[in-house]
């Protein structure tokens, strides 16, 4: 069977023309612009082999062609050719390779925290879309969309023994089970394809560190709710008894106020950092947490570990403020340097990399966080949160990068 590929891109017009024939047919799927530019796309050979998805029934009020577009799979699904995924262990744990992007790095060519957590998000919502349970809302099963609710999740534990590197070929396990008698968990465990060791491991609870009854929220009225059984017979099923992070007991995440060494004020959310149920996206709040720290301090140091204790959502119109006090005990022995013995800096110093007083700054390693609604003279949390750095490297990892 013949095959055969062709594509032209002329810059100065900014013109596309891409073509793909198979056995020599004229294809399908060809598309035209009013403007002289042109992008004919065929059916690719994954689409092809790919399986055959029954969308569900249109939403009432419209939606048809949405619905025809995102092709949600009623029936559970194996195999995903287009995400590179597969359901693996019993039909129960999703396992999905990726490709780290250029717009997914820093200028150290490593990926960073946002382009994890985006990555954790991704493949969670990718699982439950091949288990044929995705509504459609944002993770939501048939049964939540038919109760009106919404996944709250309420802690998240991220740790990071090597970040990946620009090209690099990842592979990403994640699985669910319960949590306390009510609760649910994720977890998560991202490695190296090339190497197979373990770059990142990262746990998520859904409930209430006090409470292990309430782990859904009522998108209309915004109370919590109870998990109903119609949605716990959907998603039980699913449940593998093994965590990617063991916990003997749950670090508690001090409460922080204004007069913490570092504030930063008037945070006010953009139309983009919100999610598809109209809120703070949570990557959003880490960012917001990270940038209070200072720059000689980011700029020598890289996250090793997160702890995330959620508290309120944040919506589009709310101002936010961002509270950091570091543990000033937690300044590792080999930071007390003198001039004397510093030659070690030296490197960084002559690159140009850092300043001098930045080099030569005794860093703590520990700093608490909280985020926090800014409404009058009251405050309101978001999330509590609880970071460990460790000094970065600056050569970059000997790793294979994918072509």
């Amino acid at each position: 069977m013949a095959s055969s590929t062709s594509c032209a891109f002329h810059c100065s017009r900014v013109s596309i023309r891409c073509s793909a024939s198979e056995g020599g047919g004229s294809g399908q799927g060809q598309y035209r612009s009013s403007s002289s530019n042109a992008v004919r796309v065929n059916r690719s050979l994954a689409e092809l082999s790919a399986p055959v998805l029954t969308a569900p029934p249109p939403p009432a009020g419209g939606g048809e062609d949405r619905v025809r577009r995102q092709n949600i799979p009623t029936e559970k699904q194996t195999v995903d050719p287009f995400r590179q995924a597969l359901i693996v262990e019993g039909g129960v744990r999703y396992q999905q390779s990726v490709v780290v992007r250029s717009y997914e790095v820093g200028p150290d060519k490593t990926a960073t925290m946002e382009t994890v957590l985006n990555l954790l998000q991704e493949t969670a919502l990718n699982h439950v879309w091949m288990s044929g349970l995705l509504g459609d809302g944002f993770g939501a099963t048939h049964g939540m969309i038919k109760n009106n609710l919404i996944w709250v999740v309420s802690r998240m534990h991220v740790q990071v023994d090597q970040y990946p590197i620009w090209g690099e070929v990842l592979d990403i396990d994640t699985w669910v089970g319960s949590s306390g008698k009510n609760g649910m968990r994720r977890d998560w465990l991202i490695r190296g394809r090339n190497s197979g060791d373990i770059f990142v491991r990262a746990t998520r609870q859904a409930l209430l560190p006090n409470d292990h009854t309430w782990v859904m929220m009522n998108k209309v009225t915004r109370r919590l709710s109870k998990m109903p059984e119609e949605v716990r017979g959907e998603i039980a099923p699913w449940f593998i008894d093994r965590h990617a992070i063991e916990e003997e007991a749950a670090e508690k995440i001090i409460k922080l106020d204004s007069n913490a060494k570092y504030v930063d004020s008037d945070l006010k959310p953009k139309r983009s950092d919100l999610d598809m149920n109209h809120h703070v996206n949570n990557v959003k709040y880490v960012r917001w947490m990270l940038e209070t720290l200072p720059d000689h301090f980011l700029q020598q140091h890289q996250l090793s570990s997160i702890i995330l204790e959620y508290r309120k959502e944040c919506g589009s119109s709310d101002v936010v403020q961002s509270i950091c006090q570091p543990d000033e005990d937690s300044v590792p022995p080999e930071e007390h340097v003198s001039m004397v013995t510093g030659p070690s800096l030296l490197p960084e110093i002559i690159t140009g990399h850092y300043s001098l007083a930045g080099a030569l700054q005794q860093w703590p390693t520990k700093y608490t966080h909280l985020l926090q609604l800014k409404a009058g003279d009251k405050h309101e949390e978001i999330v509590r949160g609880r970071t460990t750095w460790k000094k970065k490297s600056h050569k970059l990892p000997d790793r294979v990068y994918a072509c």
